[in-house]
């Protein structure tokens, strides 16, 4: 009798210490992902007259650095190009001037954050497989990032031309989907604020818009478990 209540509680402990295990792995992880991105730019007034609306798409790619599956390094570069054209404002409503100008933005980003493992506290029935961790994996962080802004145009200058780098912030949440040992695909919210850029001349000044940070959704696919 006494043999038969220990080995019900060494398996009763088992099967409630089995998911938590085999959620993470120890150690450090390097795991490739690209990403796409479609960002509301805060700089909204400045953007709709450019290019006709403020949500722009950028693309992208990096590394996710794990330790024990619990903290996480991204390094992530992007990028976005796109020809719209001069604008100006006039009693607050834009006017394009017909005059192509293109745009090229490239951030890297460094965001450090925490990933939140879900185990159930349920117990499986004796004698049945032990209750499988959840393929849902939530995750927040933050971090700053380096963002460069190209503008050029077919009638300005040299000096009317820009190029220009500017420091900004970075928070991020969402989850991580594990559809494969070896995939993922993950869904979140990313929002930058990066002061200073924009504002210096043109339709950004008249809008008195300085911000070219913004919210984005963001769709990671990642390879590596």
């Amino acid at each position: 009798m006494i043999l038969r209540r220990t080995a019900i509680a060494v398996a009763m402990v088992a099967a409630v210490c089995h998911p938590a295990s085999a959620q993470t792995t120890e150690g450090l992880l390097f795991r490739p992902f690209f990403v796409a991105s479609a960002q509301q730019f805060t700089a909204h007034e400045t953007f709709d007259a450019a290019f006709g609306e403020a949500v722009q798409t950028l693309w992208g790619g990096g590394l996710s650095i794990t330790y024990d599956d619990v903290w996480y390094v991204d390094l992530t570069a992007s990028r976005f190009q796109k020809t719209g054209q001069q604008a100006f404002f006039n009693a607050g409503t834009a006017y394009q001037l017909g005059i192509p100008m293109s745009v090229t933005m490239t951030p890297f980003e460094v965001t450090v954050g925490h990933r939140f493992h879900l185990v159930s506290k349920k117990l499986p029935p004796l004698n049945r497989r032990p209750i499988e961790p959840s393929p849902f994996i939530p995750y927040i962080g933050g971090g700053v990032g380096v963002y460069r802004y190209q503008q050029t145009s077919d009638f300005a200058t040299a000096a009317e031309n820009v190029d220009t780098r500017h420091a900004g912030a970075v928070l991020e949440g969402g989850v991580e989907i594990r559809l494969h040992r070896w995939f993922g695909v993950a869904f979140d919210g990313h929002y930058t604020y990066v002061p200073g850029i924009l504002g210096e001349g043109g339709v950004s000044k008249q809008a008195g818009e300085s911000d070219l940070g913004g919210f984005a959704g963001r769709v990671k696919v990642i390879v590596g478990r």
